[in-house]
């Protein structure tokens, strides 16, 4: 028997499958042994092994992320990275800084502005122009559904007064028809395309470089990619064929809206050439509606309008419901998985639809299709996700009380709609698999605040606040597992998501036992070490 490479000692191992062990050993890219005998752990060691006790210490598979935008967020972080502030000054403070630093770009470009810092939730040129009036500016919000501006940036893409609205989108406008500096949904995509220029291919490389590095330190181990353009894929291609890949991946190409069942020849295409080391592009990714705080995500009742009444607004449907089960009921006879963004309760019952055609049409099979974020789900419709083996893909840290839940949501869909908000515990008791998705960079990637969420639906920092729905509170167990094994199932990475012998050696090291610290400090925990395919991408 041959020595294996790293023998951790002295921890408390979650296995993820219901034991629990205190020693490991990894042999190559496998884990060789989880054990609680130290005789067993020692016929693992010779002179070359490594060993590694880890005493007072939490060891649990390496977390996956189930829907994260890892080329998008690891660009901002090398460009203007608004996420960690939280005020319209730190904003400004920031692109000021980075403009005055990189005076030669012809551009200033990020992103990660929160909503709630603004009046109605949309900012104003003006404010970009004080800190930047000579180059144009464009920063996604942190949500991803919209954009912030300046006036050189509006001047560059020909935006005035009389330019329409596209059909998917709006150009937020003072009450003479200016522009003000807000972009939401198609009017910012459009913008994002057809105007700004396109990364190059270093560019993307080096930003999922930054992303994967971050990630690692978080003890993600793999993701899914929630919107694979082909320049992001071509990126994520050349660092699997370099080896530079440490993460295992799976790419959702994106499904282009504005345009119909044609694209799925590309899509074929694609998922051919984009097999390659980590990597995988066996995912398409379907975006079925907006946001409830922009007033897009697709209701089945009408929106309030924010004093106690109601609109004609019911919002929009991105791809008609028609044209969305013809797709999905394709796209799974051709052995894609399909992941679907919905977040209003018609959107849900329409993914769902379109399943229970592609189930019609094609019977049973295991492509794990997924839908994510959730957020108002009809209660007859929670039991058809076990029923259709649909994956709830849950973006648990969405579900607490904060200044854009208050203010941007809870008005416009009223009280009642507000109590079925992200009901997680009511999809795990009616049979569903859950998996954990971050968003990132719409809001955190680490793991553990989003389970301390999911388990208490309270901000960890603000841990004095009353729970969010606490009836929809999920167990510690069933939380981690959503990260770990519920993940790496959405991901079809059945070589993951626990910790056995023969599975791949993917796995987090935690600084203390969270499954004996009190649930409400969860994410106090630092992770401490990273291993991926059996060698350690980040911590000592």
């Amino acid at each position: 028997m041959s020595a294996a490479d790293y023998v951790i000692t002295d921890a408390a191992i979650w296995t993820g499958s219901g034991g629990w062990a205190t020693g490991l050993a990894i042999r190559g890219d496998r884990i060789t042994a989880v054990t609680t005998g130290d005789d067993e752990l020692r016929s693992w060691m010779g002179p070359d092994t490594e060993v590694v006790p880890q005493p007072g210490r939490l060891v649990v598979p390496g977390f996956q992320d189930a829907h994260i935008h890892a080329p998008f967020a690891g660009r901002n972080r090398l460009h203007v990275f608004l996420n960690d502030l939280y005020s319209r000054a730190d904003y400004l403070g920031a692109v000021a800084e980075y403009a005055q630093a990189n005076p030669d770009e012809e551009w200033i470009v990020g992103g990660g502005w929160a909503m709630e810092h603004f009046p109605g939730g949309n900012p104003r040129r003006q404010d970009l122009d004080a800190v930047v009036p000579d180059r144009p500016v464009f920063l996604m919000n942190r949500d991803i559904h919209g954009a912030w501006v300046n006036t050189r940036a509006l001047e560059v893409a020909g935006i005035e007064t009389d330019t329409p609205d596209p059909p998917d989108g709006l150009i937020v406008r003072d009450p003479d028809g200016t522009p003000t500096g807000t972009l939401h949904e198609g009017a910012a995509y459009r913008f994002q395309s057809d105007v700004l220029p396109p990364p190059s291919r270093a560019d993307w490389e080096a930003a999922i470089i930054e992303a994967q590095t971050y990630l690692h330190s978080l003890g993600i181990t793999a993701w899914q990619d929630a919107w694979v353009t082909p320049e992001t894929q071509h990126a994520y291609e050349s660092l699997a064929r370099q080896g530079r890949l440490t993460a295992h991946v799976v790419g959702a190409q994106w499904w282009d809206r504005y345009r119909g069942l044609d694209q799925i020849d590309e899509f074929l295409t694609r998922r051919e050439s984009g097999s390659v080391g980590h990597f995988r592009a066996s995912a398409v990714k379907i975006m079925t509606d907006g946001v409830i705080e922009s007033r897009t995500a697709a209701l089945t009742e009408p929106y309030c309008d924010g004093c106690g009444g109601h609109t004609d607004n019911y919002g929009l449907s991105y791809v008609d419901q028609d044209l969305l089960a013809a797709a999905v009921t394709q796209l799974d006879a051709l052995g894609f998985q399909v992941h679907m963004h919905a977040i209003g309760d018609r959107a849900v019952r329409n993914a769902l639809d379109a399943v229970a055609a592609a189930r019609s049409a094609n019977g049973s099979n295991d492509l794990r299709h997924h839908i994510a974020h959730l957020q108002l789900v009809r209660p007859e419709d929670i039991p058809r996700f076990e029923q259709l083996g649909v994956v709830a893909n849950c973006q648990s840290f969405w579900a607490q009380s904060e200044p854009q839940m208050d203010e941007l949501t809870i008005p416009f869909i009223g009280r009642d709609r507000a109590q079925r908000q992200y009901p997680f515990a009511d999809l795990l008791s009616a049979g569903t698999v859950l998996a954990g998705g971050s968003d990132w960079s719409v809001t955190t990637a680490d793991p553990l605040q989003e389970v301390e969420v999911m388990v208490n639906r309270i901000d960890p920092d603000h841990r004095d606040n009353a729970p969010f729905l606490p009836e929809q509170c999920v167990p510690l167990h069933a939380a981690m597992a959503a990260f770990t094994s519920g993940s790496a199932f959405v991901n079809h990475d059945d070589d993951a998501g626990i910790l056995a012998v023969g599975r791949r050696a993917d796995l987090a090291v935690l600084d203390r036992n969270v499954f004996t610290e009190p649930v409400t400090r969860i994410s106090d925990a630092r992770v401490v070490a990273t291993f991926a395919s059996g060698r350690p991408v980040f911590g000592a």
